[in-house]
């Protein structure tokens, strides 16, 4: 089979495109770059270690050096445009709007399966592969996404939002093996990435002081972090775009806490939070959830399991459709910090069922959002 591999300059990647070869398949690599650091002047080097080579630059190189050991060519693809209007405009105008969204779910809907599997076409590779931890499976006869054997580093929440028809041309070599076994192929590869630092930054933008990132496209805009339980303004924050329902650090509240965000009115540029005798404001018992993205085929109503946000547990919910399409999704156990603008991805087992984004949360039938924002009216 003759497969083009996304090689991302990391360690799971390289090894996937090891293994694809050593089972015999045609692998060309290929590398994407999508972000210009210096274009968008959002880069001085490498301020920890004085390096003025910007990180996507010294990711290729990685990617090169490990393609160039394993015996295979490399391709490299700039999606710079397709990553702005599809990725970071869209990225920028949720935190304009006060939510919260994942670039790297919209970077793998739109451009590592979408941008990148068109580039693949078009250079007649029917098949792309990556080295996300999920598994491919099949069900009456079509593809569907599952979780990873390796529970720990599963990525299937982050793959919710790709296009069906997508599973049928793509493979993921690393979802029955774990991270410590990747390491050790790499190590006895010799490869140079074999102990490189697992990426924690914006997908394609790499880590950065995200708050002070995030203050070139979105400038600051300080105001009032106010209690809900008596009203009084107990801080200063910096702009209420920059946090995010549930989070307790970095909110710079001295004296009595710890406080965690409940709510905020972008309008009145005010941030609202709740010190741990009230911790109820954080817990809803439903959501809905819109724009969503069938992965597999069920009946609905259906019990099965929801994940709110990476590296939650497992929440068992009971999930049915509504007359526009959404769906809601119902778990009277309470579960803490749904966040709207996030993602919920629904499983049945391991199998991924869909995806889509949190538009509205409930306690006890009432719009908990709402309710905050009318206490501070």
């Amino acid at each position: 089979m003759k497969i083009l591999v996304g090689l991302s300059g990391g360690v799971d990647s390289a090894v996937a495109a090891y293994l694809l070869k050593e089972q015999g398949h045609d692998v060309t690599c290929a590398f994407m770059r999508n972000w210009d650091s210096l274009a968008n002047d959002d880069f001085s080097g490498n301020p920890t270690l004085n390096d003025p080579i910007c990180p996507q630059e010294a990711d290729y190189n990685d990617a090169a050096a490990a393609a160039e050991k394993l015996g295979l060519p490399l391709l490299r693809i700039d999606f710079i445009k397709e990553y702005w209007d599809d990725v970071f405009r869209t990225f920028l105008e949720e935190y304009r709007r006060g939510r919260t969204p994942n670039p790297d779910i919209l970077c793998n809907r739109y451009i590592k399966f979408d941008s990148f599997m068109k580039f693949a076409n078009a250079q007649g590779f029917e098949t792309v592969a990556t080295g996300h931890y999920a598994k491919n499976g099949i069900e009456d006869g079509r593809a569907v996404l599952m979780k990873a054997d390796d529970r720990n580093k599963d990525q299937s929440y982050f793959l919710a939002e790709i296009r069906r028809e997508v599973l049928d041309h793509v493979i993921f070599p690393l979802g029955s093996i774990d991270k410590p076994q990747v390491r050790k192929i790499a190590e006895e590869l010799d490869l140079s990435i074999a102990k490189k630092k697992d990426s924690t930054g914006i997908c394609f933008i790499g880590e950065r002081h995200f708050r002070q990132f995030l203050s070139n496209y979105l400038p600051m805009k300080p105001g009032k972090i106010l209690n809900i339980s008596d009203g009084r303004e107990v801080g200063r924050h910096q702009g209420v775009m920059y946090y995010t329902i549930g989070q307790r650090k970095g909110l710079d509240i001295g004296g009595i806490g710890p406080f965690f965000v409940i709510g905020k009115n972008v309008e009145k540029n005010e941030l609202y939070v709740t010190d741990s005798s009230h911790e109820e404001w954080l817990y809803s018992d439903s959501c809905t959830i819109i724009d969503v993205n069938w992965l597999a085929d069920r009946k609905l109503p259906l019990s099965c399991s929801a994940k709110f946000r990476y590296r939650q547990a497992d929440n068992p919910v009971t999930i049915e459709m509504n007359p526009d399409g959404s769906l809601t999704a119902s778990y009277p156990q309470l579960i803490r910090s749904v966040t709207p603008g996030q993602e919920a991805v629904i499983y049945d087992g391991d199998t991924v069922i869909c995806g889509g984004k949190i538009d509205r949360i409930y306690r006890k039938g009432e719009d908990l959002q709402e309710k905050i924002l009318s206490v501070f009216i």
